[in-house]
């Protein structure tokens, strides 16, 4: 993909810029991602899937990789966003979804995903092979991570048919932090030492060319490392420059490669702007924004409470506790707290674990009335003020409505604006 491989070009010629990656499936993220780049005339979008929302079986999204790129790219041509400018990736690419089988037979399954992606246009491909499958040691030798990597490298070259301009760049790492953030407390953070960091990139580009995928690694735009950025439930672990610099010097002599940062939802403005710098080129954010969403939700429903009859209302937030509890399975793992304390969790956790229940038929029909009642009683400015002051500035400066689709998407947009600052500083 030639728009993000210009950038990490850019970047590795010493220009401070980067590529924020949102990793999310919800409609109104996506809607509020592409109106912020058509605001600010970003240069690329950067959307991605990650194994566990969409895959060959549907994901918990119910989306293929195919069904995926359809949905993103209506809400792009709804809003008249270039389709040149959108980029589409893969993240976490490899046997995560089917953990619970064999190797053998999770990497088969793998295989077909990644050919899947690839296949349906997908042109920034995550290859993760960090996990154990249910035969595998814990943990696994960085060596078949890297074997295994290879692997799905292979299936996503002989997917791909199209102009050689356009071939699917790759991104590596065996440090790579859970997906949507740390399941237990954060006591201690530890940084992959610049060593450990080399290492991972020779043995991978030894085992790229050895089995015969030369010009797939000089595809390979960037590896994931752990900067000393993470969060839990209800922590931010900040970045440190200084604890980093060691880790942020040992890329600059690597040709092609930046560092990809991963959890960096939460992290200050400050801070983005630092792992830019240092070389941490490509920012994935997912949580974040969807936290900013359901912040925005429960601002709208605490409106709706003020404004609309007790008989007339959608109660969204009590209809999405409600379904939340009666459907433990994607945060039983998670949240061990009972009474008040689960409820906190519940919602406001900062993994978001919340966002896997908004397609939720009742959930959605909640989600629907509450726009309808709010668009026939519109909230007043001092309401707005009170419980969703971002959206409250962003309709005073006259970039958003009263409209609750509106409302959001500012929510979400003050979430994307520090990413921006962040990847275009001199902009």
């Amino acid at each position: 993909m030639q728009l993000i491989r210009n950038i990490v070009a850019r970047h590795k010629q010493g220009e401070t810029i980067g590529v924020t990656s949102v990793c999310s499936a919800h409609p109104l993220v996506i809607e509020a991602t592409f109106a912020h780049a058509l605001r600010h005339d970003t240069a690329v979008v950067l959307i991605e899937a990650t194994s566990n929302q969409v895959n060959q079986d549907g994901g918990y999204t119910g989306m293929r990789p195919a069904d995926f790129r359809v949905f993103v790219e209506g809400i792009a041509d709804r809003l008249s966003f270039p389709l040149e400018r959108l980029a589409l990736g893969g993240d976490h690419l490899g046997p995560n979804a089917w953990a619970s089988l064999p190797a053998e037979n999770a990497m088969a399954k793998a295989e077909v995903m990644v050919a899947d992606y690839v296949r349906a246009g997908f042109t920034k491909i995550h290859l993760d092979c960090s996990m154990s499958c249910a035969d595998d040691p814990t943990p696994l030798p960085e060596t078949l991570i890297a074997e295994r990597a290879a692997r799905l490298c292979r299936a996503a070259e002989n997917a791909f048919g199209g102009d050689p301009a356009d071939a699917p760049v790759y991104v590596i790492g065996t440090e790579v932090p859970v997906p949507g953030g740390a399941a237990e407390d954060l006591d201690t953070l530890a940084l992959t030492t610049p060593e450990a960091a080399l290492a991972t990139l020779d043995m991978h580009r030894s085992l790229f060319i050895e089995s015969g995928l030369a010009s797939a690694w000089d595809r390979v735009i960037a590896t994931v490392v752990q900067p000393g950025v993470e969060f839990d439930h209800m922590k931010v672990v900040d970045y440190r420059p200084e604890a980093a610099v060691g880790l942020s010097a040992a890329i600059v002599p690597v040709d092609h490669v930046v560092f990809e940062a991963h959890s960096t939802d939460y992290q200050t403005a400050a801070a983005l702007q630092a792992l830019v710098r240092d070389h941490f080129a490509i920012l994935k954010v997912g949580p974040g924004v969807t936290f900013a969403l359901r912040e925005a939700l429960w601002g709208l429903d605490a409106i709706e409470r003020e404004t609309v009859a007790s008989g007339e209302r959608a109660t969204l937030r009590d209809v999405a506790m409600t379904r939340m509890k009666a459907e433990p399975g994607n945060w039983r793992k998670y949240y061990h707290e009972t009474g008040t304390a689960l409820d906190l969790q519940l919602q406001y956790s900062l993994s978001d674990r919340i966002r896997y229940y908004w397609p939720d038929p009742a959930i959605v029909a909640a989600q629907a009335k509450l726009f309808d009642n709010l668009r026939a009683h519109v909230p007043p400015l001092p309401l707005l003020s009170q419980y969703l002051p971002v959206a409250y500035a962003a309709v005073r400066a006259g970039t958003a409505t009263l409209d609750p689709v509106d409302l959001i998407v500012a929510q979400i947009a003050a979430t994307l604006d520090a990413y921006h600052g962040a990847c275009f500083p001199n902009v």
